[in-house]
């Protein structure tokens, strides 16, 4: 990874207290809680209205409210290797974007139009931004993240040679961004296993602190040189080896060591009427 591991001190957002927070709907109305890490309510959801809820019983929202969704094309060496037949893409990341009109939430559905043959799941995990950050260093740049949350990058490939690169089509689709259950701070992020699940079954599994070329705060200062982050803009890391096709009825995880386990159901729908 291009940064100096182990650190000598920790930033603050990857030390522990762990805290998990979510959003989730309740009788049409949107709640933020955070989740119970101790005591008699461990587990369940305090609501910001002073409610202790299941966590389980409320429809998940997304997590986050960005301006904008940046992701990283490729940040793990054995993503590099399968794609690039190297294990370095380039010298610096590059990026493409989702509207925010692509997120979805934990459990909810992802929809693969019929003039659609491919639909494929990438594993990853995402950077939630705090505070307005523009023109900071890497190591400034810890200081400008709320938290991390599990993301499934889903993409329609079948416009990779139409969109030529932009993926607008390909990672932009509406349901397109599974992501959460909730965001989490207090977990030390290099420590932790990303998985991704087609129907139980492990499809992609890397350590996050061995695989990573780029880390957060160094993708965050080569991004924020230039464009300003606000509260909300949503960072994805990439992802491991192995991204390939789900079909409707299959349920699609990522899971997080420490952050948390995120689910969706792929199902199809008709094709768009404007052929």
């Amino acid at each position: 990874m291009d940064f100096e591991f182990p650190f000598t001190e920790l930033p603050a957002v990857l030390r522990g207290p762990r805290v998990e927070r979510r959003r989730v709907l309740d009788g049409g109305s949107a709640f933020w809680g955070t989740i119970v890490e101790n005591g008699p309510h461990a587990g369940r959801l305090r609501l910001d209205d002073g409610r202790v809820v299941d966590a389980d019983a409320l429809a998940c929202l997304p997590p986050v409210e960005p301006t904008k969704i940046i992701a990283v094309h490729i940040a793990y060496r054995s993503r590099s290797v399968e794609t690039r037949n190297k294990d370095k893409p380039s010298d610096t990341p590059t990026y493409f974007t989702k509207p925010p009109s692509s997120l979805n939430g934990h459990g909810g559905r992802i929809l693969k139009p019929a003039d659609c043959r491919y639909l494929n799941y990438e594993g990853e995990y995402a950077v939630v931004i705090g505070r307005t950050c523009r023109n900071v260093t890497p190591d400034e740049a810890w200081d400008f993240i709320a938290g991390f949350c599990p993301a499934l990058d889903m993409g329609l490939q079948d416009f990779r040679d139409t969109d030529q690169g932009s993926m607008l089509r390909v990672k932009g689709a509406d349901t397109l961004l599974p992501i959460g259950p909730g965001i989490v701070r207090g977990v030390n992020l290099f420590e932790q296993t990303l998985r991704t699940y087609v129907d139980g079954l492990v499809v992609q599994e890397a350590r996050i602190g061995e695989e990573s070329i780029w880390g957060p705060h160094y993708v965050i200062a080569d991004i924020a040189r230039h464009i300003t982050l606000v509260p909300g803009d949503t960072i994805l890391m990439g992802t491991p080896c192995h991204s390939r096709s789900v079909d409707a009825g299959q349920v699609v995880e990522c899971e997080i060591t420490g952050l948390g386990r995120l689910r969706g159901t792929v199902v199809a729908i008709d094709p768009p009427r404007a052929s």
